[in-house]
């Protein structure tokens, strides 16, 4: 796998782009011994022996990656047990921005053909790019696992070797929950319903769902495991995973007004239906009485561009259970249950849409375990996970085990579980708050990310731009402007010395900012990020961006001085950077907490910008080096 930034479009990297040049320029196709994962890799047990690993153009005269457009027909299960997966892929079929970022349509069997595809998952936080061969497993010249209606259509059999390739072999495929593999395929939240506890108002949720580009997933629970993937009376399928792909309303008869609600599944068999009434649907009374749950994934802004009305906000925060430090287990262990990551949430802004009078903030708890289905090879199985909120009054220390002792939580989630992934959403009141991530039983060690979301609703953005502000000017906007003027002279451009004093007089009447001043080494970072023209000086204008920039850290700055003293803890560096729109992995937080914090681990406003300044450049140089290669 090579990772990719997630806005790189189109999705040809630089890397599969030189491997199409090398065998175009030795004559010869990409094979899966030159590759990072070796076929016998991909089937660890059972499969190697009975199997013949076949190139597509052996198995029909004109492969074809996709035929007539890709659609929830070309999805049909063969003998791995990964409905759960094909599910997810029903689903994304019925919106093309999410399909096609997926699965980039630019791949054929034709033009500079090299025998190389490639596909996006997210994964754990990261869009990562998985490049395969165009070798697949067979028997009798026939495709074992997924495959399509049309004979000679293949991307769906080479999406499902690619993410098999993501965890590791096709048999770690084998079994999971639709949820799953819809956040793989947009980094979504996914919320789960059951049917015996689903809302009133359950349809309406569906449909609103499916509006705004969600995908939804549904199944029939099986208490015998024998049982699984076992056919009703009715037509369904228990233990087995369905997508759901419209919601809709129609009259009952032409001489009836009365309208039945209806809702139409898709199994990814792509044979044996629900054969009650309404034939390929069935109705939204049936649809509660047969299935158990619902899962639906809320996608997130990179995932869905257009979605302007109704938009999640998502923070990811890593972590890591470690035995005999930080593994300390569920509430029901009081002597170590402090001892586990704790993240500090506070909730600031209040629903402005809710339909009753109270007054609450509306989020999304999701904790997931990582890379426990790529390691169940070597014996690891799903952790049973869970979490607790508790509410906290200004204490930034990790909280002790009294605190836990003497007080209850405010929220948990409903149980504790071996799913890979436990969300839940709650309304709580506006204040600060701890979350406590943990396993069930102390001493288990894994990898896990938290992601915490809110919703808001916003009204939809012109493509025009906006008229210029007929506003006042504020008292510091009119104060810097006067010291830039007073200093940059006739030629109204000033250097990184000139800068320096500018900032210093405008940040010194500022009695809320604690800093001894911004240095000139500083300044002159600032100076590299806004020169346009390399002169090593910069303009009014660029001076403006600078000066907008300064104030949105600042905000973020002060947001996090809880204590009022001018600093920040430096255990806040990770939510500050976060808020400023960088995500980085923790060693790189590690590092910025020892460059920038005193002997007292805070962080002064000076040491913050300096930091903010050199991730925004370092950021700006990435790109550049992108769109050059």
């Amino acid at each position: 796998m090579c990772s990719l930034p997630h806005s790189v479009h189109p999705l040809i990297h630089p890397f599969i782009q030189n491997i199409k040049n090398n065998q175009k320029q030795y004559q010869s196709l990409y094979s899966i011994s030159e590759s990072v994962c070796n076929i016998s890799k991909l089937l660890y047990q059972s499969y190697t022996n009975s199997l013949m690993i076949c190139v597509l153009q052996e198995i029909c005269d004109n492969p074809q990656f996709i035929v007539g457009g890709a659609s929830r027909t070309d999805i049909c299960q063969g003998d791995l047990g990964d409905c759960w997966m094909l599910a997810a892929i029903a689903s994304l079929t019925l919106n093309d921005k999410l399909l096609y970022r997926i699965v980039p349509q630019e791949q054929s069997f034709s033009e500079g053909y090299a025998g190389i595809f490639h596909f996006q998952f997210w994964h754990y936080g990261d869009w990562v790019d998985v490049v395969v061969d165009d070798r697949i497993p067979t028997f009798n010249n026939q495709l074992v696992f997924t495959k399509s209606a049309e004979r000679n259509e293949f991307w769906s059999a080479l999406l499902e070797k690619a993410y098999a390739k993501l965890h590791g072999s096709y048999e770690a495929l084998k079994g999971g929950n639709t949820a799953e593999a819809m956040e793989d395929f947009t980094g979504g939240v996914t919320e789960f319903y059951e049917m015996t506890e689903a809302p009133k108002e359950l349809y309406k949720i569906m449909k609103k769902a499916l509006q705004r580009g969600s995908l939804m997933g549904c199944s029939i629970d099986s208490l015998v495991p024998a049982r699984f993937e076992t056919r009703t009376t009715t037509g369904l399928v228990k233990g087995h995973a369905y997508s759901v792909t419209a919601v809709e309303e129609c009259k009952q008869s032409q001489q009836k007004e009365s309208k039945v609600r209806l809702v139409r599944l898709r199994n990814p068999w792509g044979q044996v239906e629900w054969n009650g009434p309404w034939s390929d649907k069935m109705s939204f009374e049936d649809f509660k009485k047969n299935y158990t749950k619902i899962e639906i994934c809320n996608l997130t802004p990179d995932a869905l561009e257009d979605d302007k009305l109704h938009k999640w906000t998502v923070s990811v925060n890593e972590g890591r259970w470690v035995r005999g430090c930080s593994a300390g287990g569920c509430r029901n262990y009081p002597d170590t249950f402090w001892t586990n990551p704790q993240y500090r949430l506070r909730l600031l802004e209040e629903d402005d849409d809710s339909e009753d009078n109270e007054v609450a903030c509306t989020f999304v708890v999701a904790l997931m375990q990582k890379n426990r289905r790529r390691e169940r090879k070597l014996g690891a199985n799903l952790f049973t996970i869970g979490f607790s909120i508790y509410e906290m009054h200004g204490n930034k220390q990790h909280m002790q085990k009294e605190f836990f002792m003497s007080g209850t939580s405010k929220a948990r989630s409903r149980a504790y579980i071996n799913l890979r992934e436990v969300t839940q959403r709650f309304r709580l009141s506006r204040g600060e708050y701890v979350i406590i991530p943990s396993t069930y039983e102390p001493h288990q060690e894994g990898e896990f990310i938290l992601r915490f979301s809110r919703v808001y609703f916003t009204t939809p953005m012109s493509d025009q731009p906006a008229p210029a502000s007929t506003g006042e000017e504020s008292e510091e906007d009119q104060q810097f402007l006067s010291f830039f003027q007073q200093i940059a002279g006739d030629q109204m451009e000033i250097s990184a010395n000139e800068l320096k004093d500018v900032l210093n007089k405008v940040v010194s009447k500022q009695k809320d900012i604690h800093t001894e001043g911004f240095s000139r080494e500083s300044c002159r970072s600032m100076i590299a990020l806004m020169d346009m023209d390399g002169k090593g000086r910069i303009n009014l204008q660029e001076f403006r961006q600078l000066w907008n920039k300064l104030k949105q850290w600042q905000g973020i700055f002060k947001q996090y001085d809880f204590d009022h003293t001018g600093t920040i803890s430096s255990y806040e560096m990770r939510n500050t950077i976060n808020d400023a729109g960088f995500r980085l992995n923790n060693q790189l937080y590690d590092i910025i907490t020892m460059r920038y914090a005193n002997e007292n681990m805070n962080v002064d406003f000076d040491s913050f910008v300096s930091c903010l300044v050199r991730l925004e450049g370092m950021f700006k140089l990435i790109k550049l080096n992108v769109l050059i290669s």
